[in-house]
């Protein structure tokens, strides 16, 4: 039955996307060009599209570039803005334009490529207070993209409480706004092995967000942050009762490590359910509802960036 339910559902030249997305230096266009190279090797047709009108520095050589159509430099020259309003007048432009820009690229390259790396802006606001970007993911579904937003979050804000419980609230409120599939992820956690010592919890608590009453009783020991506490009590509620937020460990430049994320991510966007890399029923099962030890997953995605070399 689950092989017929299987054969029915496959839908005439899929189409699948990553919207990498995350505060600047969390390392989304590094993982854009390692995440390239291995999806490559993987036999996928794969290509970079640049979203990110101020990305002068890419690895990788994007089959669209939002470069040729605005950059953020000439926004700050021509309408004197700031670097911020000049990026969300960017992402406005890009939505004003992504019926006669983006749109008719993507289709023309649909042809030789059905999965795609959209590397995106970095300034957080995009994602959590403003509606260009969910406006530009929402016009890329309609066009029956398969996407799942990666979320990269620098894994070093582990290592200070306060920053942990902010990262928690942007990353369940770009979960809520752009109301698509999401994979939070930890990025460069191999550095983790450098600061474990300023770690106050075992990795697994952070990534699997465990009883945050413990990480506020370390908050409570600043006294600086004591007369926020009402506030920080409020935000970590609220956290758990959504219950969303978990996170992967990453590390960029780990074959190992990005076999591990690519796994949550097909599941997330649904490319698990496509012939080629996952083929038996059994194997398509066992990715679906994530069936591992809790042993074998702190092997795999816990001991790599805590134990010594």
């Amino acid at each position: 039955m689950l092989q017929r339910m299987y054969g029915q559902a496959n839908v005439e030249n899929p189409r699948y996307g990553q919207l990498i997305i995350g505060p600047p230096g969390s390392g989304k266009t590094t993982y854009c060009n390692e995440a390239y190279k291995f999806y490559k090797e993987l036999g996928r047709q794969v290509g970079v599209v640049n979203l990110d009108p101020a990305n002068d520095n890419m690895a990788y050589q994007p089959v669209i570039n939002i470069m040729e159509l605005i950059t953020v430099e000439d926004c700050m020259e021509h309408l004197q803005l700031g670097p911020n309003g000049a990026l969300m007048h960017c992402a406005e432009y890009l939505l004003d334009h992504i019926e006669d820009w983006l749109i008719p690229a993507l289709r023309k390259l649909s042809v030789t490529h059905n999965y795609f790396l959209f590397d995106c802006p970095g300034q957080i606001e995009l994602y959590t207070h403003h509606n260009a970007m969910a406006s530009v993911f929402e016009r890329l579904e309609q066009e029956r993209y398969s996407l799942v937003t990666v979320n990269l979050i620098d894994s070093h804000y582990c290592s200070e409480p306060t920053k942990f419980i902010a990262t928690l609230l942007m990353a369940l409120n770009t979960m809520l706004r752009m109301s698509l599939p999401h994979v939070n992820v930890l990025s460069k956690a191999d550095l983790l092995r450098k600061h474990e010592s300023k770690l106050h919890f075992n990795v697994d608590y952070y990534t699997d967000v465990l009883d945050l009453k413990y990480l506020l009783e370390k908050v409570d020991d600043d006294p600086t942050m004591r007369k926020y506490q009402k506030l920080n009590e409020a935000i970590c509620s609220m956290v758990e009762d959504y219950a969303l937020v978990s996170f992967q460990l990453l590390d960029a430049f780990s074959t190992d490590s990005m076999l591990r994320l690519r796994n949550h991510i097909d599941k997330a966007n649904g490319y698990v359910y496509r012939a080629g890399e996952e083929q038996t029923v059994n194997a398509l099962l066992a990715c679906a509802v994530g069936a591992e030890t809790e042993a074998t997953r702190q092997q795999y995605d816990v001991d790599p960036y805590t134990q010594p070399q």
